[in-house]
């Protein structure tokens, strides 16, 4: 059992004896904090008030230097609500949609993928998994409070079932030929016995191959992406962290490596009877990652202050400023640099968020378009992997703004 972490005072945080959810080990370092940001960045609020009004908490880094894991020491697991109206489909995007059709051609090839039955825990609106299911004829099964079943349209629809549900050992019975868990796992607090209850759920089959996907914190760390940090990850994973800890809940890292614009980190792991030893080419040293962590710490606050200064230059001149994406990189852009009031609008091409407001922001997100008529002067877009999508949509519409990315 994961015992408190700490006490607060007056929003000051103090250590006391805890042990790090990934390893068990004893002792964080905090080198990071973020103060009153909303609990989730994807739960879309119908009315601006709701938005304001919404639960807020505090974001604590703390460091492991004997596994290299980051966790916010600060997370209450009591917000871990997720439910349908969470919002995070990203298939709307063409640059996404091509990403997640190359990864399931490439594992249904690498795996033989074909007439079996794939498990997705944390499958979200089942996109992916339906799209497994759909190119190799398998049959699925997704774990996630915040499916809805029937909103992907799919001529796989009828072999697949959505469960609304947090994974737990009480769904073993699912275990597939397959197993696939994209986006989750920094979602969830006590990350040892996440995975140690799915290494648990598959017993003695050892023929069952697991494929993880996760953000890359190296690069959050190296490049001081603090657009990547925010309430609902609790926990950020380096290539090494990552590895150790399949390690030590049973599996062999069979594969370790970075997709979508170096963004992401993805795992491969089969579990083994005894022990694993073997070392991924991939995977940095714990010592590694602490200068990372101490570069990320000396530096953070001079990128904070450059974005600040450029809000406020851009607002001092009157220019219309509008975000591309109203997920939780958007969130926790506006959040971190407290300049809520520079920015007007947030643009996004998910039509389920059109007409919903962002939590503890308040700002109305709207499509993309809006900005026909608004004609901003610059956009800011969160993620630089889709600046040429988002170019030419808005040299479709005639739209001509500067565009930023973070």
């Amino acid at each position: 059992m994961i015992q408190p972490l700490l006490e607060q005072t007056d929003k000051a945080y103090t250590l006391e004896e805890h042990l790090c959810p990934n390893c068990n080990s004893k002792g964080l370092s905090l080198f990071y904090e973020v103060h009153n940001v909303p609990v989730h960045s994807c739960l879309m609020l119908p009315t601006q008030q709701e938005a304001l009004d919404f639960p807020c908490g505090d974001v604590v880094l703390g460091f492991c230097d004997h596994c290299g894991f980051i966790t916010n020491v600060a997370f209450d697991r009591k917000w871990s609500a997720y439910a349908p109206n969470y919002e995070d489909q990203q298939s709307f995007s063409p640059t996404f949609n091509q990403f997640a059709l190359d990864l399931a051609n490439r594992l249904i090839e690498k795996y033989d993928l074909h007439n079996k039955d794939i498990v997705e825990i944390g499958c979200s609106k089942g996109d992916f998994l339906l799209l497994l299911c759909e190119l190799g004829n398998n049959c699925g099964v997704g774990i996630d409070p915040s499916a809805v079943p029937g909103r992907i349209k799919s001529e796989a629809a009828d072999r697949v079932t959505f469960i609304q549900d947090y994974y737990s050992q009480r769904h073993a019975e699912y275990m597939g030929d397959f197993i696939c868990c994209r986006h989750t796992l920094e979602h969830i607090y006590p990350t040892a016995e996440f995975v140690q209850t799915v290494r648990d759920s598959m017993g003695s089959r050892l023929d069952t191959t697991v494929v993880l996907e996760i953000p890359d914190t190296t690069r959050v760390l190296q490049n001081l992406s603090f657009e990547d940090i925010y309430y609902e990850h609790c926990s950020y994973f380096t290539p090494g962290s990552l590895a150790r800890l399949f390690r030590s809940c049973g599996f062999e890292v069979t594969d370790l490596y970075r997709a979508y614009g170096e963004q992401y980190l993805l795992i491969e792991a089969q579990p083994v009877a005894t022990p694993s030893h073997k070392i991924h080419p991939l995977e940095e040293s714990q010592e590694q990652t602490a200068q990372d962590v101490k570069y990320f710490a000396s530096h953070i606050q001079n990128k904070l202050t450059q974005w600040k200064q450029h809000l406020q230059q851009m607002h001092a001149q009157n220019k219309r400023v509008v975000v591309w994406g109203s997920g939780s990189k958007c969130v926790a852009f506006l959040t971190t640099l407290d300049t809520v009031d520079k920015i007007q609008y947030v643009i996004d091409i998910n039509p389920h968020r059109h007409g919903k407001f962002i939590p503890g922001v308040g700002k109305e997100i709207v499509p993309p378009e809006f900005l026909k008529e608004y004609k901003p002067d610059q956009v800011i877009v969160m993620n630089p992997i889709y600046c040429k999508e988002i170019k030419q949509t808005l040299d479709d519409m005639g739209v001509n703004a500067e565009i930023v990315s973070l």
